[in-house]
Parts: C-alpha cells; sequence; structure tokens
C-alpha cells in the first residue's frame, strides 16, 4: 500500500480503469442501441442479439454482418469479412503486451476484452506506468458489459420502432465511421487508401452485391495502402 494514498493499490488501479473509460461508455450507448434495432429489423430475436454481443464483441464486424445479413446466411463468406475487419487486433495486442503486468493466462483472457477504445487508453497509460490486470479487466469488462446490455435493450426496442431506415437511424454509425475515417489525416496514402477501398466497395456492391463488398474494399484497402507507400517504408 502506498503510504501517500491509503487506498490498496488494486482499487486504485479499479477506480483509474472507471474514470477512464466512464466516457467512452456513455457514448457507446446509442451506438449499442441502434446495433439492436438493426439487428432485430433484420429478424434477429433479443436472445440472439444478446449473444452475438456477448460473445462477439466487435461493434465493427457486428454491424458489417448485420450489414450483409441474408437467409441463409453466408457463414464463410461472414468470417472472412470479420477476419479482415478484426486483424489490426493482431497488431494492437502485440504492441501492448509488453506494457501489461499480467500472467500468460490473464493475458489470453483480458484480450477477448480488446477494443480500440481500451487499447488507446491502455498505451497511454502504459505512457506514465505499466498496466495492471485490475485497471485493464475493470475497463474491459464495463464496456463489454455496457455494449451488451444497450445492443439488447435495443432490440427490444427495435421490436417496436420497427425498421430504423425509416427515419434513417441505420446511417448512424456510417456516419461514425466517416468522422472516424476522416480524422485520419490527409495525407496521400491516407486519401488514397480510402478512396480505394470505398470506390471497390462501391462497385462489387453495385455488380455483385452484398456480401462480398465488405471483403473486396478490405483488400483494396490494405493493397492500395501498400502501393502509395514510400519503398523505404516497404522494405
Amino acid at each position: 500500500m502506498d503510504q501517500a494514498n491509503p487506498l490498496p493499490t488494486y482499487r486504485r488501479e479499479m477506480r483509474a480503469g472507471l474514470r477512464d473509460i466512464a466516457p467512452i461508455v456513455v457514448a457507446a450507448i446509442p451506438i449499442g442501441l441502434l446495433f439492436g434495432a438493426v439487428a432485430a429489423a433484420k429478424g434477429m430475436s433479443t436472445l440472439e442479439v444478446m449473444l452475438m454481443s456477448a460473445l462477439v464483441f466487435a461493434g465493427g464486424a457486428q454491424f458489417a454482418a448485420i450489414e450483409t445479413w441474408i437467409h441463409p446466411a453466408p457463414i464463410a463468406t461472414l468470417a472472412f469479412a470479420t477476419l479482415l475487419i478484426n486483424a489490426r487486433h493482431v497488431l494492437m495486442g502485440a504492441s501492448l503486451t509488453p506494457k501489461i503486468r499480467m500472467s500468460r493466462v490473464q493475458t489470453f483472457l483480458g484480450f477477448f476484452f480488446l477494443t480500440d477504445e481500451a487499447w488507446a487508453l491502455s498505451e497511454r497509460r502504459a505512457m506514465e506506468r505499466p498496466v495492471t490486470g485490475a485497471y485493464w479487466f475493470v475497463m474491459a469488462v464495463v464496456l463489454w458489459a455496457n455494449w451488451t446490455l444497450s445492443s439488447t435493450l435495443g432490440a427490444v426496442l427495435g421490436l417496436f420502432l420497427g425498421d430504423p431506415e425509416r427515419i434513417g437511424a441505420d446511417f448512424a454509425f456510417t456516419a461514425l465511421f466517416i468522422g472516424l475515417v476522416a480524422g485520419f489525416g490527409r495525407s496521400r496514402v491516407t486519401l488514397v487508401t480510402v478512396a480505394v477501398s470505398a470506390g471497390v466497395a462501391a462497385l462489387v456492391h453495385l455488380f455483385i452485391g452484398a456480401p462480398w463488398h465488405v471483403a473486396s474494399g478490405a483488400l483494396a484497402g490494405i493493397a492500395a495502402a501498400y502501393l502509395a507507400a514510400p519503398k523505404e517504408a516497404r522494405s
């Protein structure tokens, strides 16, 4: 226990995790509600929405899956698209692992809850001190519970509200991603990557249809980023 602070270390770390994740939890609630409503409009039951959010816990991949949802569901295609969307987690995990004070088993368990937000907050905290298990699990599990509960509530409300497309709510997550992309900067590589990925996805959706446009746009963006990068960055 730190004599300057009477609280035990683990309790201080838990409080720090709750403090840091609180603003993100509030911002994630309307997105979770929207996902639940859109999923319900696609024909998923409330239980299915709850299980998907609890077991998959990947907002971008879940929205992509719902966007391309048809009957019967193309399992292989959905799995491939999800793999591409979440491939960044490999790099995020590799970056964060040396900075976390957890056993290997705890790390494997803890990284189930890995999200962009949890990674960014942990990287910021690691600039000042190692990231403890108490900090990570409180922050990550609270965000997981918030996403699961808000999306489940959204599914319940969606059963009464009907199709979100009637009021344009289905575009909210797309608008969020546009805002995120706009914040990446205006470098040549970024502009080329976004333009090529969007163009290919639009063309594939127009001429072939869902769900192939998701994987096609992702692969085209990866190839464009590699080709547009300076030669020294590729070597």
